[in-house]
C-alpha cells in the first residue's frame, strides 16, 4: 500500500500524462481484482463494458486518470465498489448508496421474491418495510406491485433521505417514506397485509464485522446486541398488532438463527411458519402468519 501512495503521488506531481483504456486496467489489475477494475473506470468514463472493449487504445483525460487512480487506491484499502461508484444492482433495479446505508446484497433479493409471491397483482395491497436503508427492498416491491401501497420506515434521517431519493429517480410513487424506529412512527391504528424487513441480526462480538465491506458499512444496519436477535425479537413480538387477520410478516436472518426465528413465531402466536433458502442454500428468509 506505501508503494502504491508512493506510485500515485509521484505520477500526479510530475504530472501524470494521459495512458489508455488498456493500459490503465493493466495497471489496475496488479492491484484489485479485474472486475472491480472495470467497474471503476466503466463509472469514471461512464461507459459500459462493451465501450471499454471497443477503445481500448482510446487515451484518458488526466483528470479521468487521477480520478481513476484514487478509486483504485481506496479499493485497494478495502472500501466497497458499490461505495466508490455510488450505485449497486439489486434484483432489477439501480439504487443509488452511500456509506449511510447498508449495501443491497442478492440474498435479500429472496425476501422480495418471497414478498412478490405474497401481494397480488391485481388488488390493493399495504405492504411495510422495517429498516428500509436504501429502499431497495420497499421500492422494488412497489415497483413490480403498482396496485399495493408500501410504507417504509428507517431510524436514520440519512437513509431517509436516499430512500426518497431512489423512489423519486426510479418514478414509484405508491410509497410512503417515514423516519422512525421501526413501529413508532406509524398511526394509531395502522395495519398492513405484509411486513417485511431485513433487520440488523449480526451479533456485535461477531468477527466478519471487522471483515470485508462490513468494515465500512453502517453498524446501525448490521449488528444487534449480543446474539444479533434484539431487532428480530422486537419486530416479532410487536407486529400482530400491526397485521390483519392473517396478514404475514417475513424476515431476512443470519446464516445460523433459523431454528430460533420459528421459535420466535411460535412463541408469539404466529402459524404457518417455515424458513427459506437463498442461492448459497442457506435457510435465509422465516415467514409466519398472522391470526387473531
Amino acid at each position: 500500500m506505501p508503494a502504491l501512495n508512493r506510485y500515485f503521488r509521484d505520477q500526479t506531481t510530475a504530472g501524470y500524462t494521459p495512458r489508455t483504456i488498456s493500459q490503465a486496467l493493466n495497471w489496475s489489475c496488479q492491484h484489485i481484482e479485474q472486475v472491480d477494475a472495470r467497474m471503476l473506470l466503466q463509472h469514471v468514463l461512464q461507459v459500459n463494458h462493451a465501450y471499454l472493449l471497443t477503445h481500448s487504445d482510446e487515451l484518458l483525460a488526466s483528470e479521468q486518470a487521477a480520478k481513476f487512480f484514487r478509486l483504485v487506491l481506496q479499493r485497494v484499502s478495502g472500501v466497497p465498489i458499490a461505495y466508490l461508484t455510488g450505485v449497486r444492482e439489486f434484483y432489477d433495479l439501480v439504487f443509488k448508496v452511500t456509506p449511510a446505508v447498508l449495501i443491497p446484497r442478492p440474498e435479500t433479493e429472496l425476501l422480495v421474491e418471497m414478498a412478490l409471491a405474497i401481494i397480488p397483482e391485481s388488488r390493493s395491497c399495504r405492504i411495510l418495510d422495517l429498516g428500509t436503508g436504501s429502499g431497495a427492498i420497499g421500492i422494488t416491491i412497489a415497483k413490480h406491485r403498482p396496485e399495493a401501497f408500501v410504507t417504509a420506515v428507517d431510524l436514520s434521517v440519512d437513509a431517509i433521505n436516499i430512500a426518497k431519493w431512489n423512489a423519486q429517480n426510479l418514478g414509484i410513487e405508491n410509497i410512503c417514506i417515514l423516519e422512525g424506529n421501526w413501529f413508532n412512527s406509524l398511526a394509531a391504528g395502522k395495519s398492513f397485509d405484509l411486513i417485511v424487513s431485513n433487520p440488523p441480526y449480526i451479533a456485535k462480538s461477531d468477527p466478519h464485522l471487522q471483515q470485508g465491506d462490513l468494515r465500512f458499512e453502517p453498524d446501525i444496519a448490521l449488528s444487534a446486541d449480543a446474539d444479533g436477535l434484539s431487532c428480530i425479537r422486537h419486530i416479532i413480538m410487536a407486529a400482530p398488532e400491526y397485521l390483519v387477520d392473517g396478514g404475514q410478516l417475513l424476515l431476512e436472518h443470519g446464516y445460523n438463527q433459523s431454528v430460533l426465528c420459528r421459535q420466535l413465531l411460535a412463541a408469539k402466536g404466529f402459524r404457518n411458519i417455515s424458513s427459506h433458502v437463498d442461492l448459497a442454500g442457506i435457510e435465509r428468509v422465516s415467514v409466519g402468519r398472522n391470526f387473531i
